[in-house]
């Protein structure tokens, strides 16, 4: 079998995959979860007639636009790569996934594509209530979006409501194959995820303006709003992380052993805060752990037993050290917003929020640790998956498309070039529009086209 730098097709196709979607997936998440936040902030400039509402709004819509164009363009590239590299899964899976993708555009597209524009360019073209309408509309077809991607994605995990015809699936009950076992908790914690990661973007813009004594009211306003979600959903996140675990036990045992690190399931399992897991030799290296703990929160009873990898055979059982670590830290960093999150609102209810720079200072750079922990936990979904594309139904080597390894390795090296670029120029544009700030509105010609790439203007005043 060809191999470039000793990795065949099957892993460089793999790689670039899942290159593509770390690229790709932290602006639908964003966008997501901005949506909303713009939603409300219309409502309540609506409601109220505070004029930083509306400064608010028109300054994170910019920022959505250009997300949301960021989200387009590297997600189409991903449809393509399931022809090039992984034909076979198209072929044996497409009858039940593709009316999955077919129905996220006739439903959620549609939504956004009829009210995008008006949400963009139509804030002094439209009456106040349509415009907030079309925010509020935008915002449910985002999620929308996620629901059906979800859905598609959550099948692959936990399939059902299909048969099986000549080695090809085919539908039979759309309502199990669309709220499969796994999707109602998948959904919720992807849902929820999107929103911490924002509301922690949203706090952070607040701290630095807070830091700088720019825009008072529109600091004060997005440190209250970002902190309190954080403080809201931060540990809603905890409960509903656990109820996805235990499904995901009773679903796909093996990759909750691969993230607990649990080698026998003839006894308790302790809480692994560390180790080395060693799939060589099958055991843990350098553990730090609690007794039973593990069983504890996977079975609630401090008896209790789970399947652990030695239950399983080599080929069957994921790959160990990614789905470990990014376990730990997709739960560590989801540790720290609760903290962060109580201890911004308790300063903000002993109204010591604005003079705690101690406080504000990490939470101002502290903007990516969301983005961070929504990849970690996307790592141990698909990571902990394998070695099936569709778990129980298609194992991922058998869903590659004939393609050879040093084809794949030159089309990885350009993605990620390509991707590298434009990913970073994406980041640096929405750092330079969150420095220059939101910008009072100014009536006027001038003002019709609300142009979201005319929102860092040079020789704005910036921040540090």
């Amino acid at each position: 079998m060809e191999t470039v730098a000793g990795m065949d097709a099957v892993l460089l196709g793999r790689i670039q995959f899942g290159a593509t979607m770390a690229f790709h997936i932290v602006f639908p998440a964003f966008t997501i979860g901005l949506s909303a936040y713009i939603a409300t902030l219309e409502v309540l400039w609506l409601r109220t007639k505070k004029q930083h509402y509306h400064t608010l709004a028109r300054f994170w819509t910019k920022i959505f636009a250009v997300s949301f164009a960021m989200g387009v363009v590297s997600g189409i590239v991903l449809e393509y790569q399931i022809g090039t590299n992984w034909s076979r899964f198209a072929e044996v899976i497409g009858n039940t996934l593709a009316p999955l993708f077919a129905y996220e555009v006739l439903t959620a597209f549609f939504l956004e594509a009829s009210f995008l524009g008006i949400m963009l360019f139509g804030w002094n073209r439209f009456p106040p209530w349509l415009h907030t309408l079309a925010c509020i509309v935008v915002a449910l077809g985002t999620a929308l979006s996620g629901f059906w991607i979800l859905a598609a994605n959550s099948w692959m995990h936990t399939p059902a409501g299909f048969t099986i015809r000549d080695g090809i699936t085919y539908p039979g009950n759309w309502f199990d194959i669309i709220f499969n076992p796994s999707m109602p908790y998948r959904f919720a914690h992807m849902m929820i995820a999107t929103y911490l990661t924002t509301s922690l973007v949203v706090a952070a813009a607040g701290a630095r303006y807070m830091l700088a004594a720019r825009f008072p009211d529109e600091a004060r306003t997005m440190l209250h709003m970002g902190l309190g979600m954080l403080a809201l959903l931060a540990p809603l996140q905890v409960v509903v992380g656990d109820l996805h675990g235990l499904n995901t036990l009773k679903h796909q045992p093996a990759k909750i052993a691969a993230m607990e690190a649990h080698w026998d399931g003839t006894h308790p399992a302790p809480l692994v805060l560390f180790a080395w897991p060693d799939a060589k030799n099958e055991r843990n290296l350098a553990e730090w752990s609690i007794p039973k703990l593990g069983s504890l929160i996977l079975t609630h009873e401090w008896e209790g037993r789970f399947p652990g990898l030695l239950d399983f055979k080599r080929e069957d059982r994921p790959p160990l050290l990614p789905v470990f670590f990014m376990f730990r830290l997709m739960v560590g960093i989801g540790l720290l917003m609760i903290a962060v999150g109580i201890t911004g609102s308790v300063l903000w209810w002993r109204k010591r929020l604005g003079a705690a720079r101690w406080f504000l200072h990490p939470l101002a750079y502290g903007w990516p640790v969301g983005f961070v922990a929504l990849l970690a936990g996307w790592i141990v979904t698909e990571t902990g998956r394998q070695p099936w594309i569709v778990h129980g139904v298609l194992r991922t080597a058998d869903a590659a498309a004939p393609v050879t390894a040093a084809q794949v390795a030159s089309s990885l090296a350009l993605f990620v070039l390509v991707y590298g670029v434009v990913f970073s120029i994406g980041v640096w544009y929405i750092n330079k529009m969150i420095r220059t700030g939101p910008q009072p509105f100014m009536a006027g010609p001038e003002s019709l086209p609300s142009r979201p790439l005319g929102a860092a203007q040079p020789g704005a005043e910036k921040l540090p």
